[in-house]
């Protein structure tokens, strides 16, 4: 069992970190408030973090409820945010911005829009359409791992939102520090352990809908 947890524990902390980005929700933080001050720059984001901690501690201790209304099992839940995931990891490993993200439309408009921390930073940056699949998800495993592994959830999510807000506040730092080539390079490198995350996603849930194929070595 504890080999088990530690094995949650490491696949929560690196799937909700990775599909977050907090680098690219950086420099997204950075483009669309370099004309603020640091007072303002501050506050964007801590309504950033505060609604996109919102948004996910309520998918992660409701999500199952939310899929139960929509008459979803969790077995196609997992297969279509693998699926959602694999394509979030693709576009990262070709260094693309992805559109579940941030679209440029939505990035324009944000720019003469009086409040940028809620639209499009906590959403869909932070807290978009993968990281609330990853969130479900892995709340719905933790059951069957450990009554308590819930809050491993829960605690990866703190952490997670966290590290965005400590990296907001030193944006300008990081900025200098980082350029475009190394930037890529590291998106590359998470965009290919999302896709391995994605893939052991689909895994899980085709072998639970269809046990017979996961008999058959699947």
């Amino acid at each position: 069992m504890s080999g088990d947890m530690l094995s949650f524990v490491l696949l929560t902390l690196s799937s909700i970190i990775i599909v977050v980005n907090p680098l690219a929700a950086t420099l997204l933080f950075v483009s669309l408030t370099e004309a603020m001050d640091e007072v303002e720059k501050m506050t964007v984001a801590a309504i950033a973090c505060r609604y996109a901690l919102a948004i996910l501690l309520t998918f992660a201790i409701a999500g199952g409820l939310i899929l139960n209304l929509f008459g979803i099992t969790l077995e196609a839940f997992r297969i279509a945010g693998g699926l959602l995931l694999f394509g979030i990891g693709m576009e990262m490993v070709y260094a693309k911005t992805s559109r579940t993200k941030i679209s440029a439309t939505e990035k324009y408009e944000s720019q003469d829009a009086d409040d940028v921390a809620v639209m499009p930073l906590a959403i869909p940056m932070i807290a978009g359409p993968g990281a609330i699949t990853t969130t479900i998800v892995l709340t719905n495993e933790a059951t069957a791992v450990h009554p308590l592994a819930v809050a491993i959830v829960i605690a990866a999510i703190l952490l997670t939102i966290g590290i965005i807000y400590l990296m907001f506040s030193r944006s300008e730092i990081i900025v200098e520090r980082i350029g475009q080539r190394e930037y890529r390079a590291v998106n590359r490198l998470m965009g290919m352990l999302l896709i391995a995350i994605a893939v052991q996603f689909v895994i899980t849930g085709v072998k639970t809908a269809f046990p017979l194929l996961g008999g058959a070595g699947l």
